[in-house]
């Protein structure tokens, strides 16, 4: 959606938006960092290798988008603690929404000592098949890579260190309030983006009900935007979300008798 004309200098616009973003930004980041003792009881995998690189982040239109379909990432909740994946962690999408803690290992002359950051898997690093996997092609397989923000690489180096050796390890997501289903679609095919999921985070299998059909399996479209040819008009849906540590969440009657293309209904949320 095209912004409305400024009222104001193009300059004083963007300085605006960028003191909007960076405020969001921050507040998104701080809240990305957990004390030990929490830690300890989210873990989901051991501590694995790994490579991390940033983005500079300077058009506020750069937080919109990405391969997970998340769309504008200020207002869907997840800023700029986000990260995109290599091909062999990204798994074709199924690892959207999945969170990781990440941290600076080895270069001692750019880590910042005894510190990690929490970011969801938001996006995709493409491969560059144009150059070896050791020489230039980050992402290539059978390379596990971290692209992020520079704002989030900056919470665990120095912005100097470029390319760094990182380790990672899955843990549970924290999100606030609950898991939002936007639904979009025309008469007989409903299309339902799933976001803020809390626990693992990465949605693999979806479930609707109406008041007037059983439950139906929905198919993985892209990302994290599940599909069904119905007609599910006229009638409350409700939702069974299972994600990819076998945990089922159902949320009942999440969208009312008269919902409608277009918006988003928040349903119940997983534990953490």
């Amino acid at each position: 959606m095209p912004l409305p004309p400024p009222t104001e200098s193009p300059s004083t616009l963007c300085c605006f938006l960028l003191a909007l973003l960076f405020s969001s930004t921050f507040l998104h980041l701080a809240g990305a960092h957990r004390s030990s003792s929490t830690l300890s009881s989210t873990v989901l995998s051991e501590w694995r290798p790994a490579r991390a690189s940033y983005y500079a982040a300077t058009d506020p239109r750069d937080t919109v988008g990405g391969a997970c379909g998340y769309g504008d990432l200020g207002r869907s909740g997840y800023g700029l603690a986000t990260v995109g994946l290599s091909s062999s962690l990204f798994e074709k999408g199924l690892a959207c929404g999945g969170c990781y803690e990440v941290r600076c290992v080895e270069e001692l002359r750019y880590c910042i000592p005894g510190t990690s950051i929490v970011l969801t898997a938001t996006n995709f690093c493409a491969p560059n098949y144009g150059l070896p996997s050791d020489a230039g092609g980050l992402c290539n397989p059978p390379n596990s890579h971290f692209v992020m923000p520079i704002a989030a690489f900056e919470k665990i180096a120095i912005w100097k260190a470029g390319v760094l050796p990182i380790q990672y390890r899955r843990i549970k997501c924290i999100r606030e309030g609950g898991v939002r289903f936007t639904i979009q679609g025309r008469r007989f095919f409903v299309a339902v983006l799933i976001s803020n999921v809390a626990g693992a985070g990465d949605v693999t299998a979806v479930k609707v009900k109406g008041t007037a059909t059983g439950w139906l399996q929905m198919g993985r479209n892209w990302g994290q935007n599940w599909h069904i040819g119905a007609d599910l008009r006229g009638q409350p849906l409700s939702f069974e979300l299972t994600t990819s540590d076998g945990v089922t969440l159902t949320s009942y009657n999440v969208a009312p008798h008269g919902w409608s293309f277009g918006r988003t209904y928040v349903g119940k949320q997983f534990p953490f």
